[in-house]
Order: structure tokens, then C-alpha cells, then sequence
């Protein structure tokens, strides 16, 4: 049976997946790899790079959330090293000062894994 390449909620992850034979869905990479913010188009692996770098981040994804002014907004969701403690101050200040402006988070949210498929 032939398979269908599908957009996995593109209005809320983004994913791209497809359903094999069986009927089971894979998650096979990104819709887009760009966040439009303003006019401005942003890399999220530049942003990642850059906050991987802090001691305290075990993991971390940066997507584009729908925003009123800009279309779209950068948001990190973080994942802190077992025994560290950050906030999103400390994000968005370590951001400020490796990144410009567009590529600087507007909001970061700390959560426990980020789930990773067979591609990353």
C-alpha cells in the first residue's frame, strides 16, 4: 500500500508525518524550517545552538507560535540539566547577548523532555 506524506497539525506543531501501511503515523521531520516573525525570517536551529550552550540546558526546541503584530513569535520550550536551576530571564539575557534582536525568544517555557523521533 502507498504511503501519505500528511502535515501534523501544521497550525500547532508543524510536524511532518506519514502513515504506513498499517496505519501508523511517523514523524518524519519539519514543515518549515523557518519562523516568519515580522518580515524577518529566523533559523529555530541558530536560536537552539545558541541556547544549548548554557550549562544548566540538557535540551532544548524553538518553534514559531502565532502572534497578533508579528505572524509569528519565537518561543523556546527548555529542558534543564538534572540538579540545575534557570529561569526564562536567564534565557532570554543569554539570548540578548549572542543573537539579534528577531532571533531573541519572546517567551520560554520549561518542561520536563521534549520528545525526539527517529530524526530528531
Amino acid at each position: 500500500m502507498a504511503q501519505h506524506i500528511v502535515h501534523v497539525r501544521p497550525d500547532v506543531t508543524g510536524d511532518l508525518g506519514r502513515f504506513d501501511g498499517d496505519g501508523h503515523l511517523y514523524i518524519i521531520g519539519r514543515i518549515k524550517d523557518t519562523i516568519k516573525t515580522g518580515s524577518i525570517n529566523v533559523s529555530p536551529r541558530e536560536i537552539e545552538t545558541q541556547i544549548l550552550c548554557m550549562t544548566q540546558i540538557e535540551d532544548v526546541a524553538v518553534v514559531g507560535v502565532p502572534d497578533p503584530e508579528w505572524g509569528e513569535a519565537v518561543k523556546a520550550f527548555v529542558v534543564l540539566r538534572e540538579g540545575q536551576s534557570c529561569g526564562e530571564a536567564d534565557v532570554l539575557a543569554h539570548c540578548r547577548s549572542h543573537l539579534a534582536g528577531s532571533k531573541i525568544p519572546k517567551s520560554v517555557a520549561f518542561v520536563e523532555e521534549i520528545e525526539r523521533n527517529g530524526l530528531g
